[in-house]
């Protein structure tokens, strides 16, 4: 079955109501037909079955028919904040990452980004990214869509970190120097429920002085393994080993 994320406000009682550009996606690409049952998830990561009764150009109405209790998600919260990569790479990054679990992105401005943000462009830029999340959470059957915020600087993350539980840096000086154990001893501390900050560098890397700003603000410098990777395979690498420590591993 199609999963469509539905606002909260759209839910009433025992009937729900899509519109925008789903309804075409329903009415015109999926062909569906009264009778036809989707997955509706609400904005409290709620997932219910429903079946369409009543199909017209602006809406659809469907009737809930069971509330489901499983979920998809990752048991942590893991928040993924990029140094903003150049051509199309953030947008890969997004869609992978959803598809892996994670919780939200935060694109940051890096000393060594080619790509300034272009505040003109900006809002289509990122209407395009949570375009593109919500359709990886749609494929994916998470039961969120992982917000894509507003690139900040980094001063602007560091702001925000004490809202977390855990925070890291992906540094690839400590993949050279061999460091392997600081993120294994991370995942081990995390418990169910709580949240991570990964902080991830742009093609370039980060620099010595950012790196040093983000350790004294709290952030735990990490090694992913003897090899270097790019900055749009890093953060999958983290969420597939979240995953595995926290899903596989039970």
């Amino acid at each position: 079955m199609q999963r469509y994320f539905v606002p909260t406000s759209h839910f009433n009682e025992n009937t729900v109501y899509i519109s925008g550009d789903d309804v075409h996606h329903i009415s015109r690409v999926m062909r569906m037909i009264e009778g036809d049952r989707v997955y509706c998830c609400n904005d409290l990561g709620e997932t219910c079955i429903s079946e369409i009764t009543k199909i017209t150009n602006e809406e659809i109405e469907l009737h809930v028919v069971e509330w489901l209790e499983n979920s998809a998600e990752l048991s942590v919260r893991v928040s993924i904040a990029s140094g903003l990569p150049k051509g199309d790479k953030l947008e890969l990054i997004i869609q992978k990452a959803t598809e892996l679990g994670a919780h939200q992105f935060v694109p940051f401005n890096a000393a060594r980004s080619i790509v300034k943000w272009d505040e003109k462009k900006g809002d289509k830029k990122i209407e395009r990214w949570n375009k593109i999340s919500k359709e990886a959470a749609e494929q994916s059957h998470r039961s969120i869509v992982p917000l894509v915020q507003k690139p900040i600087s980094i001063d602007e993350l560091i702001r925000i970190s004490p809202s977390f539980d855990y925070k890291m840096v992906a540094y690839e000086e400590e993949a050279k120097e061999g460091e392997k154990a600081k993120f294994v001893q991370l995942l081990s501390q995390m418990k169910a429920g709580q949240s991570l900050l990964a902080v991830f560098g742009p093609e370039g890397g980060l620099t010595d002085k950012e790196v040093l700003k983000l350790n004294e603000a709290g952030f735990l410098s990490c090694g992913l393994g003897p090899r270097i990777l790019r900055t749009e395979t890093a953060p999958l690498y983290v969420l597939s080993a979240v995953s595995y420590h926290f899903e596989l591993q039970g």
